[in-house]
């Protein structure tokens, strides 16, 4: 009926990698598409553009089809997260709530209180839990996208008329990846099927009417083939030796052979489930296994595994069920050394991360990235063969008793030492003009930006600018879009260094040990630099060879590699040619142009610690969830390093429409800064237009310090990909 539980995807926090927007004139070309299918269903014309309007596609849902929780999750964790006491005590307390409600429904469909309220339970935590993703968007999206499309494309003809026709509102109308809402999570077609009018009001509401989703959950359980007064199964023990092939849903038998098999309850005595024939057909489960729990199951599982086909869900809802009646719940022991937690422990386990000084945010039950890495570190301080990260019993009773854990280091490695070369103050003061004559390569040539010499360059695929002053990447433009990069209106005149683009901050970025003697942000961004190769590839693309002048005293030698076409990839090269090893940082200071600084975010940084510039880098912090301008911890502002960074980050821009994938390699190090206005009013060539950009500088910084060995060399990549939003 369903497709995945939205209360396990709460509790354990699955995410996924986002990926890359299609195309918006193919995700149109799929809708006008579905309108003739949908009016043949009876959607008025009218209603189907209403409906559709304005409706954009979220392909972050794709990966959740090959990621249910049902198929992904060891057992006992699936049902440690879903039978936890949190669930069992608030749903006897939703059976007492509820009594009248409950007897009247299960008088009219035999289906009794307790499954009524576990599949509640299970399906949205008693309605607080009703999935956040719009439901329009998700269905549509799958519609067009990924494997199932018929499916999702039947669900979402089924949606669209019972909005049409006035049922629901698809005002704020939210659910699961996969199309389930409301309390018990029906799929549309299934509401148009079986849903019911529980409360006498004329309407079948399922969001926003408890009578009208219990009953129409044992409506589907009745049509489904519920037995009244039948036991859903019975947790029984094994003989020693038993062929566990005879185990499967659909291998049945009767009782009478169970029994001459050995088979026999879980707590002793005769195989004989109450309110069943003693003829009774029976299959034998064992989803762990012959060393894991064992039951018997009887028709009524059946009409459970309907609702959502997967044996772990229908254990969920069966077991649940159990405990509703006052059952002790499942008495064998998992064949694991490390069975799941529910909520309460969970929580126990985020009380004892806080205090032993992880910055995972609030103790919650909800299990997330921050979560994970802490435990990771804590399994790493402990030295585990396989930091895995898990929150199981086995980490939770270790920390009950674990000694305090040493606080981290907070000071920052510095670098190499480097004093000003001599002939440095001469390369800042001379002209910016080139120092070699133009490369005969077309659409190559010198141009003037906004008063800075520049080489242009022109292909097929995009334009980009480079600044001869300081090989600044100023513009770099996809064809048919706009620049990726900010430039200021108001950068000051040479030989001040240029605000905007994409500046080289070498052989350091930060301070990390250097003096005030010397310029911020390394050597080369204000001194002339040399184009020293230009080529032109079979598709157009242009890559170019640039490098700053060689500075006396420095042992450092830098290329630097521009490809320009249908993304931008742009390496720094450092090499030494001395004769000691020399430790250096670097940055490439990415301004990225925005709508509006406070309304972008990026992901790729969830769960990732940092150091704030704000606080002196002294205390470690962890992201969480995306990054923008709005963090509660300090907002309006950033001046951030984020360590042991992956290397993948997404600007998303929804006054752009467009976000940025940004991928790096030879860097372990991002970061991410924007003055906030109170500082740009202090900075005459940034100002106001602190709005309009946001820097994610693609690093070796901080901790990310990079040695070179005499003759070694180091590479630092950045790619930029621009997609539609």
């Amino acid at each position: 009926m369903r497709f995945s539980s939205v209360g396990l995807f709460g509790v354990l926090c699955l995410a996924s990698a986002p990926l890359a927007a299609a195309p918006q004139d193919d995700f149109d070309r799929c809708l006008a598409a579905l309108q003739p299918q949908a009016l043949k269903q009876g959607v008025s014309a009218a209603g189907f553009t209403r409906l559709t309007a304005g409706l954009t596609p979220d392909l972050s849902v794709l990966p959740l089809l090959d990621a249910q929780p049902e198929f992904t999750t060891p057992l006992w964790d699936y049902l440690a997260a879903l039978v936890d006491t949190q669930r069992v005590d608030d749903g006897r307390a939703q059976l007492v709530q509820h009594r009248d409600l409950l007897a009247s429904v299960s008088a009219q469909y035999g289906v009794d209180p307790a499954t009524i309220v576990a599949v509640w339970g299970v399906e949205s935590d008693y309605g607080r839990v009703f999935g956040k993703r719009p439901l329009l968007q998700s269905l549509v999206t799958l519609s067009c996208n990924g494997r199932r499309q018929p499916f999702f494309r039947g669900e979402l003809l089924a949606l669209l008329k019972l909005l049409d026709a006035g049922d629901l509102s698809a005002d704020g109308l939210t659910g699961s990846w996969a199309g389930a809402f409301g309390h018990t999570q029906f799929m549309p077609s299934t509401y148009a099927r079986i849903a019911v009018d529980g409360d006498g009001d004329g309407r079948r509401d399922l969001v926003a009417s408890i009578p009208d989703a219990l009953a129409s959950t044992a409506n589907y359980l009745k049509q489904a083939g519920w037995r009244t007064g039948q036991p859903w199964g019975i947790e029984v023990k094994l003989p020693p030796g038993f062929n566990a092939k005879l185990a499967g849903r659909t291998q049945r038998k009767p009782l009478a052979d169970w029994r001459s098999l050995g088979i026999t309850p879980i707590g002793g005595g005769a195989l004989a489930p109450e309110g069943l024939p003693g003829d009774a057909n029976a299959a034998l489960l064992l989803p762990t296994g012959a060393k894991g729990p064992a039951w018997l199951v009887f028709r009524n599982y059946d009409a459970i595994y309907a609702y959502n086909a997967a044996e772990s869900y229908a254990l969920a809802i069966a077991t649940l069920a159990d405990r509703l009646r006052g059952g002790p719940g499942i008495v064998a022991a998992w064949p694991t050394d490390d069975p799941g937690l529910g909520r309460t422990e969970r929580r126990e386990l985020q009380t004892l991360l806080l205090a032993r000084g992880h910055d995972i945010g609030a103790a919650d039950g909800m299990v997330g990235t921050a979560t994970r890495r802490a435990i990771q570190l804590e399994q790493q301080q402990l030295g585990w063969p396989n930091p895995d990260g898990r929150a199981g019993q086995r980490i939770l009773t270790t920390l009950r008793t674990a000694p305090p854990l040493p606080k981290p280091t907070t000071a920052m490695p510095e670098s190499t030492v480097f004093t000003l070369p001599p002939n440095h103050a001469a390369y800042v003061q001379s002209p910016a003009a080139p120092r070699a004559a133009l490369p005969k390569l077309e659409g190559l040539s010198l141009i003037d930006l906004q008063g800075f010499p520049a080489w242009k360059v022109e292909t097929p695929l995009a334009s980009a600018a480079i600044s001869v002053f300081g090989g600044q990447l100023l513009s770099f433009i996809p064809k048919g879009g706009q620049d990726l990069l900010w430039l200021s209106p108001t950068a000051q005149a040479l030989p001040t260094p240029i605000r905007g683009g994409s500046p080289v901050c070498w052989p350091y970025f930060g301070r990390q040990g250097q003096g005030k003697d010397v310029p911020s942000h390394g050597f080369v961004r204000n001194v002339p630099w040399t184009l020293k190769d230009a080529r032109r590839e079979a598709d157009g693309t242009v890559v170019l060879t640039l490098a700053p002048p060689t500075l006396d005293n420095l042992d450092l030698r830098l290329t630097m590699q521009l490809r320009i076409g249908r993304t931008l990839e742009q390496q720094l090269i450092t090499e030494n040619t001395g004769s000691t090893p020399v430790t250096f940082t670097q940055a490439l200071h990415n301004y990225f142009k925005v709508s509006d600084a406070m309304q972008v975010s990026v992901s790729g940084l969830d769960g990732l610690s940092y150091l704030d510039k704000f606080e002196d880098y002294a205390t470690p912090r962890t992201q969480q969830g995306d990054w923008s301008l709005n963090d509660p911890r300090d907002p309006g502002r950033s001046d951030r390093i984020y360590t042991q960074a992956g290397g993948r980050y997404v600007l998303k821009d929804p006054g752009l429409k467009r976000r940025i994938e940004i991928t790096t390699q030879g860097s372990r190090s991002l970061v991410a800064w924007n003055p906030g206005e109170k500082g740009a009013a202090g900075m005459a060539d940034v100002g106001p237009g602190w709005k309009n950009y946001v820097c994610l500088e693609a690093a070796n910084a901080g901790p990310d310090v990079v040695t070179l060995a005499p003759g070694a060399r180091h590479i630092l990549k950045q790619t930029f990909n621009v997609q539609p939003l």
